[in-house]
């Protein structure tokens, strides 16, 4: 099990990679970042409840997040924005700060005492 304490500087160091790819333009590269971010968290928060970690992918554990019942509705809709398909014109098809959705998610996880 990663503790909290590795978990910090991992996720410190995926949302400064996001705040990088944003500043430079590239929000497609933020989002993944986002996404990584959400799935450290996500790890650390089963590890911490006895949930079996299903997989390694960030996306994956997204998914399994949002069927878990303690999880209140609004993190509920940011686990979805998170796994949601960019456009064609590779957009998110919500106006939505992924970054700032994730780190909310994140801190929840994190705190999270279930």
């Amino acid at each position: 099990m990663q503790s909290t304490m590795d978990t910090l500087p991992a996720l410190q160091a995926e949302f400064d990679r996001a705040e990088q790819a944003r500043a430079k333009g590239n929000e497609g590269q933020a989002r993944v970042c986002a996404r990584r971010a959400a799935g450290i968290a996500i790890r650390e928060y089963f590890a911490r409840n006895g949930t079996r970690i299903p997989s390694a992918s960030a996306v994956d554990l997204l998914n399994v997040l949002k069927e878990d019942p303690r999880l209140p509705a609004g993190l509920e809709t940011i686990a979805e924005h998170l796994t949601m398909r960019v456009t064609e014109e590779f957009k998110l098809p919500v106006d939505a700060d992924l970054i700032a959705e994730a780190r909310e998610l994140c801190g929840w996880l994190l705190k999270s005492k279930t």
